[in-house]
């Protein structure tokens, strides 16, 4: 096994960094992230470091764990421990003759792509707040209208979890979200009803912690998330090669108040060198999502403070 620290770099606007691979290299001309091998007695970080100052110029300034994949080339297996790196200095400059492209999730333009990367550019296009509705709190007609409210200012994924609902109010106010929500592309998922999110044509599903345990086929669905509490679970997710959990609570919520909370040292330990994305749940406000990043969520999910609708999304 070959241990590999790579980079995400990522600018404010969303676009992140490929780099072509030098002559003499295996998969040499392929795209892939920067980054390379981690030496004896180095950190991923102090690997990262030293591999971009080496092949790009640039000197880290602020940059958190995310994921970690294993991949079998023909040559070698490789782990490799991504990164996503939000600041640096310096000019970034192809210092081994390679090229340099910015991409977007959605339209990635330069090929070829070395197979490894084409799972981290899909969880690239999760965005870093996740939304739970609540209409059983606020009220139908208010709730539509805050998740409007909130698509205008930038919630892109969404989950419809409303257990009070019978299956006729709950495709009802499902077709009134998407209606509001249509200009947006705002990716939306039902909670746990797989046959529901298939018949609405919805963006896909999200388990339950009992539902994931007890599957063992991923859904066929496009996008496919589950709530996890412990290491079994998050074991279990990544064996279905479902494409992002939400582990929690990290933090005391209203609505469980007595419940065992994480904290977030323990949160930080369970999804240390994880494979899929991580969205941390319980108690969660958007002043919390910088400290998520630097635990190695990739974003928050929010049941109530994101409804407040004054906090600026991203």
């Amino acid at each position: 096994m070959i241990e590999v620290a790579a980079a995400v770099l990522v600018r404010p606007d969303g676009h992140f960094l490929l780099t072509s691979r030098p002559a003499g290299k295996p998969y040499s001309g392929y795209w892939e992230f920067p980054g390379g091998k981690i030496e004896k007695d180095e950190s991923v970080l102090q690997a990262l470091a030293r591999e971009l100052y080496e092949e790009l110029g640039i000197q880290i300034e602020q940059a958190s764990p995310w994921i970690t994949k294993i991949y079998a080339y023909q040559h070698a297996t490789v782990r490799l421990h991504f990164y996503r790196v939000f600041t640096w200095h310096g000019e970034l400059i192809g210092r081994e003759n390679q090229q340099l492209s910015w991409q977007t999730p959605d339209k990635v333009i330069v090929a070829p792509l070395l197979p490894a990367n084409q799972p981290i550019i899909r969880s690239l296009s999760l965005p870093s707040v996740y939304g739970i509705t609540q209409a059983a709190e606020l009220g139908e007609s208010t709730m539509l209208q805050k998740i409007e409210l909130a698509a205008q200012q930038g919630l892109r994924l969404l989950q419809v979890r409303e257990k009070s609902m019978n299956k006729t109010q709950l495709k009802q106010f499902i077709d009134a979200i998407f209606k509001r929500t249509h200009p947006y592309q705002m990716k939306i998922l039902i909670n746990e009803d797989i046959a529901l999110a298939n018949a609405v044509g919805a963006s896909g599903v999200h388990l339950t912690s009992s539902q994931l345990m007890d599957m063992s086929v991923r859904p066929d669905l496009a996008w496919c998330g589950a709530s996890c509490h412990n290491i079994e679970e998050l074991y279990h997710a990544e064996q279905l090669e479902l494409d992002f959990v939400v582990l929690g609570p990290v933090l005391p919520t209203k609505s469980h108040p007595d419940a065992i909370t994480l904290g977030w040292r323990k949160f930080s330990s369970m999804i240390r060198d994880y494979p899929l994305p991580v969205y941390a749940l319980g108690g969660m406000i958007q002043a919390d999502l910088p400290f998520a990043i630097e635990q190695g969520a990739h974003g928050i999910a929010m049941l109530r403070d994101i409804w407040k609708i004054e906090a600026v999304l991203k």
